[in-house]
This record gives structure tokens, sequence and C-alpha cells, in this order.
């Protein structure tokens, strides 16, 4: 049993991984809300076990094997948590009405941290496209794949963690990678903007939304784009159809929008509230993948459970309330913009 001391112990050298272990969960997963409850139960797990822990691997690589095992526990029998243009389902008429799919296990959006270096360092395995392709992947393969290819562990480390052989593992990684590589986009396709240019296309998405001006919100995005709403099973292709929809079904009027930065995934997004009586109120979460050529994917969560995550509040009755941690909400200027990459 743990003793008093090794329990401080054990938190002290732990508690740095808990942030990476939250997005190894979340890859896994697709949740943050999954994601956290797993990573508690990683800690509650090691914790009872740390007086045997004996040291031939590091603290880190064991606090993994057990997050893995524990996620993969909890994946037993679980559906894959889809994005409504991954169902399988063909674009939607934004003449059809809504399908509210509350049912369906939705991907939700992973918060990034407040360094910015770490953002950059960590964006590219936590982009929402590639979640949501490892979604498809059986959850073994997902594990396997995600130590070896995102964390870089060594064949035999994967199969000490999953009580396997080297020879198992390699096999279960080469279909994997060639599963993934059917749903994933290539991102070596993918041109991101510099900063200078993100900033200038958010900053007019701001204005373009905040005063419904549809013809120039559709100009940001690209002939293809994707625009989709969990948990709205219906997604849309195009600018054309992003139009219709924004005119004709979307209820929020011009100037009833505010839009608060954040980042998720890697990626630039908006908590967007509609304005309502005097009170804004939390509308839904929206997630951008950006390219040198516009927008070509928008997801927006309308779970309201996901402002806490990302620190905000579920109102914003005044203008003391834009103000969050010293820092002005409401003025979306490059020092705010410029650290989504």
């Amino acid at each position: 049993m743990t003793t008093t001391t090794e329990s401080v112990d054990f938190l002290h050298e732990a508690d740095p991984y808990r942030r990476e272990l939250l997005a190894h969960c979340y890859r896994m997963l697709g949740s943050i809300h999954d994601a956290e409850d797993l990573v508690q139960e990683t800690y509650i797990r090691a914790w009872k076990a740390y007086d045997k822990f004996e040291k031939r691997s590091s603290l880190r690589t064991w606090l993994y094997r057990i997050a893995t095992n524990v996620c993969l526990t909890a994946l037993d029998g679980r559906e894959r948590r889809p994005l409504p243009a991954g169902l399988g389902t063909p674009d939607s008429d934004p003449a059809d009405p809504l399908n509210e799919r509350d049912e369906v296990p939705w991907l939700e959006p992973f918060p990034d941290g407040a360094d910015p270096a770490s953002i950059v360092a960590a964006r590219e395995t936590v982009r929402l496209a590639l979640i949501a392709a490892l979604q498809h992947l059986p959850p073994r393969q997902r594990a396997v794949l995600i130590l070896r290819d995102v964390l870089k562990w060594r064949a035999a480390e994967v199969a000490e963690a999953l009580d396997t052989t080297t020879t198992a593992v390699n096999s279960v990684l080469q279909r994997a990678r060639a599963q993934l590589d059917e749903v994933a986009p290539n991102a070596d396709d993918v041109t991101e903007p510099t900063d200078a240019e993100q900033r200038e296309l958010l900053a007019r998405y701001v204005s373009a939304f905040e005063a419904k001006n549809v013809p120039e919100i559709v100009a940001l995005f690209t002939e293809d784009a994707v625009f989709d709403m969990p948990p709205y099973a219906v997604w849309y292709r195009g600018r054309e159809n992003i139009a219709r929809h924004l005119a004709h079904t979307c209820p929020v009027g011009p100037g009833e929008l505010r839009l608060i930065p954040v980042s998720a995934n890697g990626q630039p997004g908006f908590g967007t509230y509609w304005v309502r009586d005097g009170v804004a109120k939390a509308f839904n979460l929206v997630v951008l993948t950006l390219t040198k050529d516009g927008i070509t994917h928008s997801t927006s969560f309308f779970d309201t459970s996901l402002f806490e995550k990302f620190g905000l509040p579920l109102e914003l009755t005044d203008e003391s309330a834009f103000v969050r941690d010293g820092h002005d909400l409401g003025a979306v200027g490059s020092a705010q913009l410029g650290h989504r990459a």
C-alpha cells in the first residue's frame, strides 16, 4: 500500500504529466469530458500501485501505459465519435430541416494550453481532422498508432505496454496506417496562412459574422468548404449551400452575435454568444480549418458545456463580462489572434 511519503512523492513527480496525458486520452476517446475522467482514473490507479512501481521505465512511460489501458477498457463496446461530415452521408440541402441527433456521441474539440509554444509543438497531433480520422480505427489499432507515430515509442515498448509481441505491434501498425491513409487528409497538401494573413482573415470573419453579412462571410470560405454543426447531423459543402443556410436557417440576426477568440486543437476558433434582451448567451463554439485559400472546414459545436472547458462564461451580461484574466475579450485584435497557428 502506498505510504503518505510515497503519496507526496507521487503527486509531486506525476502532476507535470497531467496535461499531456489529457491530450493522449483525448486522442484515444475524441472527448474532452471523457478524457478528463480517464486521466483522473489513471492517476488513481497509478497512486494505488505506486509502491509497486519498479522504475524499470520512466514514470512518464509508466503513466502512459496505465492511461492507454484505461482508455482501451473505456472504449470496449463504445461507438466511434464522428463529426456530421464523417457519418458517411451525402452533403445536405439547406432547405432540408435540421436533424438533431443527441443520441450520437459526437466528437468534441480540445482546448489548447495557454502557452503558444506548446500549441505549436502539439498541434499536428490534435488537429480536429486527425482526431476524427483516428475514430475510424479500432481501439487497439488507435492505441498502437498513437504510441508509435505520435509518442514515437519503440515497437518493443508498445508491445510491453499492451501485453503483446513486437511482431503483432508492427502488423497492427501497418494496418492502422493503411486505414488512416484512406480517411485522413494529407497534411502536405495543406498550406497554412502566415500569421499576418491569418489575423486578417479572422478579423474579417468576426466583422462579417457580427454584422451577419452573408456574402462577406462566404467569401472567406473555399469553393468546396465543409460546414457542420453537431449535434445536427446535416452538413453542407460549398459556398452556395453555406450561404443559403446562414441566410435562411441560422436564427441569429445582424448585430446579435458576439465572438470571443479561442484556440482549439491547434486551430483558431470562437466562442459565440447570441445577444437577446440585452444578454449575450452561449450559442456555439466554432473551430476553423484555415489554408492560404481560405476556410476549408467550419465546425460549430452546440454543446454549451464545452464553454467551461475553454474558460468561457455562459453569459456576457455587460461590458465587464467581456474581461477574463485581465484581457478584453471583446477586442479581437492582433495580440489575441496572433497566437493562432
